[in-house]
């Protein structure tokens, strides 16, 4: 793939990834996306999704969200989890931006929202019925010191699969107070977001301010152009980030094997029961994996919350705090 300086003049036409991974003829739930949605996310590389979450389960995932930022603040180095307690330089000094690997920190929340409808439709919608969880994280603007996140390209791959982001809002983000800037149209190719930022600084020609409210949810591909002007003396903004890829896109391109894909797809299990458990008269997710990638649940659930990438896609990054980071953009 060619490596661009993007400009909406110059952006490839609409392309749409080739038809190897099927998708319902027609949704099967009022959580699965219709044509008209998927087509608009192929074209755009970005979807909203209004009011999506049950307030049931937002206000438990809000409640875990404050449980997991309470933690960090408190870690000490010999902490087990204190690695997943990400840090960095902001306007005001050091600050805590971001959780990583939110099943493992005890909190029940995060695995009954993986398994409800309103995520796992989604998922089946644009990956196909072996989807994969591949990332969680819990990224963050503190109070009064919110730390920009550049310009830059989650992951970047051939195209063939849809590879995304769900992003789930636990707070408003307000237009022109720091909310998630996109890119239409910028998801085709990898970008030079290093002299992408120097010739548009945050105003580049067609980017898309994104409000958002709790409960709201932003589809993103993983390679539009997306990022976040720095904030200052503004509210907490909590975002919740799952990333989704089909099981044929990673036995084609990596960076995992099979081995790891079981373990993670074992995920969808646990949050099936979770959500089950804590909503038992909501409508359940039916889950049509092919019977050949079904995993066989372990009896210890605890060792399957802490699945930890050993590798990862390469994307396109700018700031030297931010290269390599598997942290998704706010």
């Amino acid at each position: 793939m060619t490596t661009l300086e993007y400009s909406v003049e110059t952006a490839p036409a609409r392309q749409r990834p080739d038809p190897v991974v099927p998708r319902p003829e027609k949704p099967r739930s009022p959580y699965h996306l219709t044509e008209e949605q998927v087509e608009f996310f192929d074209a755009n590389g970005y979807l909203i999704l209004r009011q999506w979450i049950p307030p049931a389960l937002l206000a438990r995932v809000q409640a875990a969200a404050d449980a997991w930022i309470e933690h960090g603040l408190r870690a000490t180095p010999d902490d087990p989890l204190a690695v997943d307690f990400n840090f960095k330089q902001g306007p005001a000094g050091r600050v805590f931006f971001s959780v990583g690997f939110v099943h493992n920190m005890g909190q029940p929340a995060s695995l009954e929202l993986l398994g409800s409808p309103p995520v796992l439709a989604v998922a089946e919608s644009l990956c196909g019925p072996n989807f994969v969880p591949t990332y969680e994280s819990l990224v963050f603007k503190m109070t009064g010191n919110g730390a920009p996140i550049h310009w830059h390209q989650d992951a970047c791959h051939p195209r063939q699969y849809r590879i995304f982001n769900y992003d789930l809002y636990l707070d408003t983000a307000h237009l022109g107070a720091g909310a998630l800037k996109v890119v239409p149209k910028s998801q085709h190719a990898p970008v030079d977001v290093c002299r992408f930022a120097d010739n548009h600084d945050w105003n580049p020609p067609g980017v898309i301010e994104v409000g958002m409210e709790p409960g709201d949810v932003l589809l993103h591909d993983v390679m539009i152009v997306h990022g976040s002007e720095p904030v200052v003396g503004k509210a907490l903004r909590r975002t919740l980030y799952y990333e989704f890829r089909p099981a044929e896109e990673i036995a084609e391109d990596g960076p995992w094997d099979a081995a790891w894909v079981e373990r993670r797809q074992r995920l969808i299990g646990l949050g099936l029961r979770r959500h089950q458990s804590a909503f038992p008269a909501a409508a359940q997710f039916d889950w049509r994996i092919s019977a050949d990638l079904r995993p066989t649940p372990l009896p210890d659930e605890a060792e399957e919350l802490r699945i930890v990438h050993t590798s990862h896609m390469a994307g396109s990054y700018c700031s030297a705090g931010d290269a390599g980071r598997v942290t998704k953009g706010q």
